[in-house]
Parts: C-alpha cells; sequence; structure tokens
C-alpha cells in the first residue's frame, strides 16, 4: 500500500470516530410526553352535593383546561375524619359548620359559607303510607330512616325533634343522605328524612312532604382549601368558582338556599 493510500485510510477513521463522538454526546430531543398531562384536583364534598358539585366540577374544567376535578362525596363527618387523619385532598366542603370546625386547622384559609339547607321528607313514589307533615313520622307502624346523629342531616332531624317535641324511633340511621334516599328508594321505609334538594334531584322516584318545622333546622354550608396541597392556588380557585356567580347559579337550580350575609 503506498503512502498516500495508508494517509486517506487514517483521514478516513479519524472521520469516521469524530462522528460517532458528536453523536454520543448530542442533547437528546425533547420529549413531549408531558404536553397532555393533566392536573388532578381532589374535593371533599357532603353527599348532598353530588350532582350539584359534580356539575359544577364540570364547568370548572371547562374552564381550566387541563385540569380534572375528583370527587369524595360522603358523610361530612366522615369526610372530616378521613382529612384529620391525614386523607390527601385539596378542598373540603362540608354540609354544616360544625364539622368544617374539626378541619378548620387544616385549612389554607377562613371557611367561605355557600349555601345553606334544609330537611324535607322523602317516600316512596305515590307516598304509600300517607305521610303528612312531621308529626306523622312518629306514629306506630311507620318505618323512618334518618341520618346518624353526628352527620349534618342527623343533627338536623334530632333539632326539629327537640324544637316540636316530637320522637322518632327510626328503623335505621345511615351515615349519609344518599344512603337514606336509597332506603326510600327501595321502598325498606315508609319516609326518609332528607334535605329539599335531595327530593328535587331523586325526581319521579319519590314524593316529596314538606313541613314547617324544617325551619327551626337550617344547615349552613362552608367550603375552604385545605393546607399541604401541592395545588393551592388552584384549589383556591375552586373555592372562588363554587361561591361566585357560576357556581351559585347551579346551587340555585338545585334548590339550594344562600348562605346568610
Amino acid at each position: 500500500m503506498t503512502s498516500r493510500a495508508l494517509l486517506a485510510l487514517v483521514a478516513a477513521g479519524a472521520l469516521l470516530t469524530a462522528c460517532g463522538s458528536s453523536a454520543d454526546t448530542a442533547a437528546p430531543a425533547t420529549s413531549s410526553a408531558s404536553a397532555g398531562s393533566t392536573t388532578t384536583l381532589t374535593v371533599f364534598a357532603a353527599a348532598s352535593l353530588t350532582k350539584t358539585f359534580t356539575e359544577i366540577g364540570t364547568e370548572f374544567e371547562q374552564a381550566h383546561p387541563g385540569v380534572h376535578v375528583t370527587f369524595s362525596f360522603a358523610g361530612s363527618s366522615d369526610l372530616a375524619t378521613q382529612i384529620t387523619e391525614g386523607a390527601p385532598a385539596d378542598v373540603f366542603a362540608s354540609a354544616d359548620e360544625k364539622n368544617m370546625a374539626k378541619v378548620t386547622d387544616l385549612t389554607s384559609g377562613a371557611p367561605v359559607d355557600f349555601a345553606t339547607n334544609v330537611l324535607e321528607i322523602a317516600t316512596p313514589a305515590g307516598n304509600p303510607a300517607g305521610i303528612r307533615g312531621f308529626a306523622d313520622l312518629a306514629k306506630p307502624g311507620v318505618k323512618v330512616v334518618v341520618c346518624a346523629a353526628q352527620v349534618p342531616c342527623g343533627a338536623a332531624t334530632r333539632t326539629v325533634e327537640q324544637k316540636t317535641g316530637v320522637t322518632i324511633s327510626p328503623v335505621s340511621e345511615e351515615s349519609s343522605v344518599t344512603d337514606v334516599l336509597g332506603k326510600v328508594t327501595s321502598g325498606e321505609a315508609d319516609a326518609g328524612l332528607v334535605y329539599v334538594t335531595d327530593v328535587a334531584g331523586a325526581g319521579e322516584e319519590v314524593t316529596g312532604v314538606e313541613f314547617p318545622e324544617s325551619s327551626e333546622a337550617v344547615n349552613t354550608y362552608p367550603i375552604a382549601a385545605l393546607k399541604g396541597t401541592r395545588e393551592s392556588d388552584l384549589a383556591a380557585e375552586f373555592v372562588t368558582f363554587v361561591t361566585g356567580a357560576q357556581g351559585r347559579s347551579v346551587l340555585e337550580d338545585a334548590g339550594f338556599g344562600a348562605p346568610a350575609t
């Protein structure tokens, strides 16, 4: 091999090595995997808010592209216990001020009242037991289902009993208004004490019986963002959304009253 040919081979090898080194050290391409990522906001809310908050959540997502609102609906007392025990949540909406007070040390700001609600008697469609008022719930043979005392709707029931002197002997005490409503719609009870909004939401499945004594126990609903959340700004925005015009409209349509000013 001539010296000229040998030099050509050496030069070619050096060129290949340089190209390989350049490829190995080049910056990797930017990943687009995060482009479609979703931010999740977790809201713990009273069972009586199931329908309205589901609607509000959808509207909030539409106003905040890339945000997904996930809900945990249950009795306010159960939710307050879960939060104090460390359950991950960004926002808490209670059906009364008593259960919100249990988590006040864990809120990032003062709770804001956003709605009120009162009790109504729910009976199976057509009201087969002929319930006409609150006193009828104490009649022998009438199967009544109520919320447990620690649940806001249960506490309201006890208040009405004390104010009226009417004592109910329920066949069962449930942990949420949705459980009470379930017992009524399934025919397991002649009547159940839930909120006016629950009766409205159940439609033709139940027949509602309003009673004037319900005004003795008006429940006020507070909402608050919680400490320790990685989505503190978004949680605060959700609280503002619920208490603002759009949230207020949904709540009013469902039968909730406005909070006292």
